[in-house]
């Protein structure tokens, strides 16, 4: 995750500064996100996944939590992020008896293990040589059969570069392929269940997007999704 300190100073202004790289596809986050969870509400569905708890690893300010909950139907959402100024807006903001928000250290301890953990664009976030610690954080996070939704930018694709430029956080992050991020969740004990890539078409080209679930195994996505799970 972005280090505390990073994102603190963001936590006020993310919106303008995402929306900032964002702008240039004509659309914003949450028509992403919701795209996100609706590719993941599929996938569980094809795999007879049915989770009734789920953690977001990385959730920022929470603001897609209310999306997560509906779109995937599960009855208990857990936000975590190092940011604790994150956490304090996202429960200010969203956090009610179904959607908490707490610091990773916290988590497991007081809300045990999840059927499915997410996450999005964190793990360009971390330094490659804390990047095992943190996979081995979700798998512990998880019950046996506990899957996980790990989505990523695709460094591949052009595009997606162009607009981590733009945004003030992204451009010092250090993306990782979907060969690299198979490897790290491989290495933390994870089973992979398939790797699909998303957004392949903008907004002006959206008419072709009901090729993208015959398309999403070409790595031409601006994310992909890896689907694994905890044996």
């Amino acid at each position: 995750m972005i280090p505390d300190a990073a994102f603190d100073e963001y936590v006020q202004n993310y919106d303008e500064a995402l929306q900032r790289g964002l702008s240039v596809s004509g659309e914003n986050k949450l028509t992403f996100a919701e795209r996100r969870l609706r590719w993941l509400a599929q996938s569980l569905s094809e795999i007879g996944e049915h989770p009734s708890t789920v953690l977001d690893f990385g959730c920022g300010i929470g603001d897609s939590s209310d999306l997560t909950r509906s779109i995937l139907g599960v009855q208990t959402y857990v936000g975590v992020d190092t940011s604790r100024k994150a956490i304090e807006y996202a429960d200010s903001k969203f956090g009610c008896a179904e959607r908490r928000f707490t610091t990773p250290d916290r988590a497991i301890a007081e809300y045990g293990s999840f059927d499915l953990a997410h996450c999005n664009g964190v793990f360009h976030h971390i330094p490659p040589a804390d990047r095992p610690r943190a996979a081995d954080y979700v798998y512990r996070s998880l019950r046996p059969g506990g899957i996980f939704a790990f989505w990523e930018n695709n460094p591949w694709n052009p595009g997606t570069r162009y607009v981590m430029s733009r945004i003030p956080f992204d451009r010092d992050a250090q993306t990782l392929s979907v060969n690299e991020a198979s490897n790290l969740l491989t290495a933390a004990g994870f089973k992979i269940l398939r790797r699909r890539f998303l957004f392949i078409f903008p907004k002006m080209l959206k008419r072709l997007r009901f090729l993208e679930p015959g398309l999403s195994v070409l790595p031409i996505g601006a994310q992909y999704q890896v689907l694994c799970q905890r044996p």
